[in-house]
């Protein structure tokens, strides 16, 4: 099941995003736990993060951001990731799924991201889900740490 994050995700959340499997793929640089702490802050204000679980057991986290005005129909996942001790069996397509029907009951009609083009694994997972490819961001994403920018393809869900 997805649901809200809570403060009590914090050290899963962090440890998520920080993690080396997972950290070249996501947004945020590597930093130390009190720099990340306000952007978990926002993020959990704004009703924006989930924790996927699996018989009450942290699996995975997503964002989950409602566009608006003309827009409103649609909502951006971002900050995809399953823990690493859960990858490859199967969790990443059934979180995709309850993403999906979650969107659907909040009344979307698109779910889109963006993901790096280099992340192969990432895209055929999405694929898979009922994404597809609609365009390339050029040099979307600066990877500080390897002083180089990565470009990443446009994906969509129309539900």
């Amino acid at each position: 099941m997805i649901r809200p994050v809570t403060d009590e995700d914090f050290d899963f959340v962090y440890e998520l995003y920080m993690h080396p499997d997972n950290n070249p793929y996501l947004l945020y640089d590597q930093m130390p736990v009190s720099s990340f702490r306000p952007i978990f802050d926002e993020l959990q204000s704004k009703n924006h993060l989930y924790i996927y679980e699996v018989d009450g057991i942290q699996t995975g986290m997503c964002k989950l951001v409602p566009l608006q005005h003309r827009t409103s129909h649609i909502v951006y996942l971002g900050g995809f990731a399953i823990h690493p001790f859960f990858a490859g069996k199967g969790e990443g397509l059934k979180m995709m799924k309850e993403i999906i029907d979650h969107a659907k009951q909040k009344g979307f009609l698109r779910v889109e991201l963006s993901v790096a083009i280099i992340n192969e694994k990432a895209i055929r997972l999405y694929q898979k889900a009922g994404f597809v490819k609609e365009g390339i961001l050029k040099k979307y994403s600066y990877m500080k740490s390897e002083n180089r920018f990565v470009d990443e393809v446009v994906m969509a869900c129309l539900l």
